[in-house]
């Protein structure tokens, strides 16, 4: 776990190799995760959770079917024991916290406080958001071996070019290549 006062904002994700997160009709049944990707090492780096509001009702509170597998389950459970946050305009509840309005100055003081790493999950909206304000620190993108043609895009409507340094490459037996960046 970082130290206080480095916590890092994480993009973590699946993108298909012609850069879509989601095929057309919001499927990822393409996405692959395998043990050699060791992700439950990356969930025990990570404290916290920032979604979008229709990302977190999707994803949020999800709870696998009772004779799912025990790695499914364990998964799942690793995940909602995290802080959850929330960026929505209007939404509220109980289960998660949420914000409203000033996501700079929410992720700054999220950055400052002790804890772990903050896990960026997305929607694409909150993604673009967090790119165009330079709040992503870390772009970790596996990219999957699978052509969608069509579906949501990674990156829409970003305002200016962000150059970024290569900071690690993983590949998987299943043709999987993680990319690790970080910002210059």
């Amino acid at each position: 776990m970082p130290e206080h006062g480095t916590r890092r904002v994480l993009l973590d994700l699946a993108v298909s190799l012609d850069g879509f997160i989601e095929g057309k009709n919001g499927e990822t049944d393409w996405c692959i995760m395998e043990p050699e990707m060791k992700f439950d090492e990356f969930l025990d780096g990570v404290d916290t959770i920032l979604y979008g509001r229709k990302s977190y009702d999707m994803w949020g509170q999800y709870a696998p079917e009772e004779d799912a597998p025990k790695e499914e389950n364990d998964f799942w459970k690793q995940i909602n024991s995290k802080e959850k946050i929330v960026f929505s305009r209007t939404k509220n509840g109980d289960e998660a916290v949420y914000v409203h309005d000033d996501i700079p100055g929410t992720v700054e003081r999220l950055k400052v406080t002790p804890g772990g790493d903050i896990w960026l999950y997305g929607g694409a909206g909150l993604i673009t958001t967090f790119v165009n304000e330079g709040l992503v620190d870390e772009f970790r993108l596996s990219v999957h071996p699978v052509v969608l043609g069509e579906g949501k895009p990674l990156f829409t409507d970003i305002r200016e070019r962000l150059d970024l340094r290569l900071a690690g490459t993983r590949s998987f037996p299943s043709g999987v290549v993680q990319l690790i960046y970080h910002r210059n």
